[in-house]
């Protein structure tokens, strides 16, 4: 699940309205491994684990914690590093977040709802995407989107 960071009401809805979980509970930030440091204090994660994996925290710089409210909690964020060759639409998403926004950094969350596994297939995926409040659907190259009220 992606979203806008740069609201701190975010972190809330995609707790409340679709993760089904304490609104306080934070998010990871994913950002491509280019742009990272402009971001995050890497030297902590230096000899340890790639921050591709997700499994250190990294201090969000102070000038940019509310750039990103929704993925900065008390400072720090469970980071997530993309590089193009790892895994190409998911660079391009963030990338083209980046160019629009001028924000190259995104929510990250796993595909599931609070006591389900990980979405594993379309059909898993779309449940989940039709019993929670999340807006959009992409499966490959197909978009579903949910109506909008009016």
């Amino acid at each position: 699940i992606l979203a806008d960071p740069r609201s701190a009401e975010m972190k809330e809805i995609v707790n409340t309205k679709i993760k089904f979980r304490e609104p306080f509970r934070p998010f990871a930030p994913v950002v491509p491994e280019e742009r990272a440091a402009e971001y995050f204090d890497l030297q902590r994660a230096d000899g340890q684990y790639p921050p591709r994996f997700m499994l250190m925290v990294s201090d969000v710089y102070e000038d940019r914690q509310q750039e990103i409210p929704a993925v900065s909690h008390m400072g720090t964020g469970r980071l997530q590093t993309v590089r193009r060759e790892w895994n190409p639409r998911y660079y391009d998403i963030i990338d083209a977040f980046g160019r629009k926004t001028g924000t190259p950094v995104l929510m990250n969350t796993s595909f599931n709802l609070r006591g389900e596994p990980i979405v594993t297939t379309p059909a898993n995926a779309f449940h989940t995407f039709s019993v929670s409040d999340i807006d959009m659907l992409v499966l490959e190259r197909f978009i579903v989107r949910k109506p909008t009220a009016g």
